[in-house]
């Protein structure tokens, strides 16, 4: 007599790369998370090793494809700089981000400032920054968190002498500032505040424009 042998099939595990919801909740909330990602991605572009992303999955538990968040816009030090679908810890040497940043809002605040709040602590996240670009509930509308000893504690907000609010991150080696309450990325090494993708172009042909109109008038 043989024995027979059932074989029973095992369903992979899959791991969402969207929800059907929208990237942010309006407009404006919108334009920040893509200008903050844009300039952080140029100014770590020769970086090979350091990956900039922003509104991407983050599964750190692997076989539960309930344990995620999404950041608006996050950076993690020692991984491929590269394009990815989902970012899985387990698949990136156990690393989680380095720095977290949040377009929170009115109704993001709770999820902002109680779950997603504990995760990052959970997950060793350095740096949980948030911006209210709408000033719905934050004062001041940017705030800073740093972890220690696995608690978050503000970062110190220093006000310029022009009125510019702003934050240093340490983990990025750059200052979150507050330009009319509006957000921007400083680098002090250069003076220079960060510019998006589009606002680089549209610098250039500026410039380009201003050559032009010199060049003419030499003539």
């Amino acid at each position: 007599m043989t024995a027979s042998v059932e074989y029973i099939a095992i369903t992979p595990i899959e791991y969402p790369d969207e929800d059907g919801k929208p990237m942010a909740e309006g407009d404006i909330q919108c334009s920040y998370l893509i200008y903050a990602r844009s300039a952080l991605r140029i100014y770590f572009q020769n970086c090979p090793d350091v990956y900039v992303a922003g509104n991407l999955f983050i599964y750190y538990e692997e076989g539960n494809p309930e344990s995620v968040v999404a950041p608006d816009v996050f950076v993690v030090f020692g991984v491929e700089n590269r394009d990815r679908r989902t970012y899985k810890t387990w698949e990136e040497h156990n690393k989680n981000p380095d720095f977290v940043l949040e377009i929170t809002s009115k109704s993001t605040r709770t999820k902002d400032q109680g779950a997603k709040k504990g995760i990052y602590a959970f997950l060793g996240v350095q740096e949980y920054f948030q911006y209210d670009p709408i000033g719905d509930y934050l004062t001041p509308q940017l705030q800073g968190l740093h972890l220690v000893d696995g608690n978050y504690f503000p970062v110190a907000t220093n006000t310029q002498p022009d009125g510019r609010v702003s934050l240093r991150s340490e983990v990025l080696g750059l200052e979150l500032q507050l330009e009319d309450g509006k957000l921007r990325f400083y680098n002090p090494a250069t003076g220079k505040t960060l510019l998006s993708h589009q606002e680089e172009a549209a610098a250039r042909q500026a410039a380009e424009e201003k050559a032009q109109r010199l060049a003419a008038k030499l003539r």
